[in-house]
């Protein structure tokens, strides 16, 4: 019977079950006995086509259709026959022998899991997982949301607005440049997520290749292992326990970590001019943003975002704090941590698409822009008194932080100070032609260094 997802104690499974069941097909329980049994399926191929069989073409295809035709049932299977043994990974063997029985290649069955450990096959299959994942899913919404903003970087780059440090107005930039700080700090983290190198170990029990050697003493099993798991798509680790050692797992999983704290950064900032109604955020007839106040529109997908985020990455905190730790040749304790993956990567993709739906709904408030420019003249102080000191003026900032700090100060009362200023006259034209809304620097300029 299917599950309705109001039953579903976890939201990553009921409630944004619309976004998270891409995820599903990489991270569920079913999809990690289906990768198990593809690590199986290959290493037996690998095996069979080598020297040690030299099987022919037909054996290896009757081989291939286990993974092939693997579907839901194969996966109940495989739960049958774990509870009998108390062992997910030896429950996929006896599964994979139960098959070639059927398809008339049992006679090789005694090649299946042949000088693995379960590790082996988990950890390859973790990887691929991961690999495929950001390839097929991950990759392309990080960028979905990296060409949204971008497009928007470029439409508003001549738009001025006022900038504020320590909640304070400061020099002004512009709304472009402003969005383009968060394309250019994506792109830098999503190029590394993009090509990381998912490692595979692949040499039995302590690492050693102790039992291969034993069985087939001529066969270079470093080189023949090696590239095995270069056929996958992964980068061979040389040097293990029994356990891959999780070093890339933790190192791209803290890059995770960096793109989901700009997302946090670029949802707290969107968030704040919301407030401040630089954006208007686009009406929706038929939604409600509060209970009892009709007028609300609220910021809710960006706070669904920055709340998925901070759920992401206290579960990477604890994949980088312990995933790297393991008691002398092996401990279990990643195992229980590593099925986890998938809810990372939930919560991430979650708070990614919630950050586009949230920033799809702002439109600039040019309007607002312009008037607290126009409020707040005395931000022109950093430009003149960094022309006095050009001029010669040893006191340029104590002049002007006397004429203007803590003051109301108006526009006019900055040109009769310019005005008696003893400066060049093409000095003196330029600050009295200045205005806040035209004191923004090379901002535009800076916006074409995301495309």
């Amino acid at each position: 019977m299917e599950l309705n997802t109001l039953f579903c104690i976890s939201p990553i499974d009921g409630r944004y079950r619309d976004i998270t069941e891409k995820v599903s097909e990489y991270f569920s329980e079913y999809a990690y006995i289906k990768y198990r049994v593809k690590i199986e399926i290959e290493w037996l191929k690998y095996i069979l086509k080598s020297d040690i069989c030299n099987v022919n073409k037909e054996i290896v295809e009757n081989v291939d259709k286990i993974y092939n035709t693997f579907d839901i049932n194969g996966a109940i299977r495989v739960k049958e026959i774990e509870k009998v043994t108390n062992h997910d990974v030896k429950a996929i063997e006896y599964y994979i022998k139960e098959e070639m029985d059927k398809n008339n290649i049992g006679k090789y069955k005694n090649f299946v899991h042949f000088g693995c450990t379960s590790e082996d096959i988990n950890n390859l299959a973790y990887a691929l997982m991961c690999k495929e994942f950001v390839d097929k899913i991950l990759a392309y919404n990080m960028k979905e949301l990296i060409n949204k903003v971008q497009q928007k970087a470029i439409k508003y780059k001549n738009i001025p607005m006022l900038a504020h440090t320590h909640g304070q107005p400061a020099t002004p930039t512009t709304v472009g440049k402003e969005l383009a700080v968060f394309v250019y700090r994506w792109k830098y983290i999503l190029d590394k997520v993009s090509n990381i190198k998912f490692c595979g170990k692949f040499s039995g029990a302590v690492g050693n290749y102790n039992a291969h050697i034993v069985a087939y003493k001529n066969i270079n099993w470093i080189e023949f292992n090696k590239e095995f798991v270069n056929s996958l798509g992964l980068k061979f680790n040389y040097l293990t326990t029994q356990i891959e050692s999780h070093d890339v797992l933790c190192e791209f999983f803290s890059y995770i970590k960096l793109f989901n704290n700009v997302t946090l950064d670029f949802n707290s900032d969107m968030w704040m001019y919301i407030s401040r109604k630089y954006f208007k955020q686009r009406v929706i007839e038929t939604e409600v943003g509060s209970s009892v106040m009709p007028h609300k529109v609220n910021p809710i997908n960006h706070e669904n975002s920055m709340a998925n985020i901070h759920m992401a990455n206290s579960i990477i905190d604890n994949f980088t704090n312990n995933l790297q730790i393991s008691r002398m040749q092996r401990d279990l304790s990643d195992s229980s941590t590593l099925r986890n993956i998938g809810v990372v990567f939930s919560h991430t993709l979650v708070s990614i698409i919630q950050s586009i739906k949230g920033f799809e709904k702002m439109e600039v408030d040019v309007k607002v822009l312009e008037n607290e420019l126009d409020d707040n003249p005395e931000i022109l102080a950093e430009a003149i008194q960094t022309v006095l000191r050009k001029n010669g003026y040893n006191d340029a900032y104590e002049s002007l932080k006397k004429f203007t700090r803590g003051k109301e100060v108006t526009l006019d009362m900055l040109k009769d100070y310019i005005t008696s200023l003893d400066i060049d006259e093409e000095d003196r034209k330029r600050l009295l032609n200045l205005r806040p809304s035209t004191y923004i620097g090379l901002a535009s300029k800076l916006v074409d260094f995301i495309e």
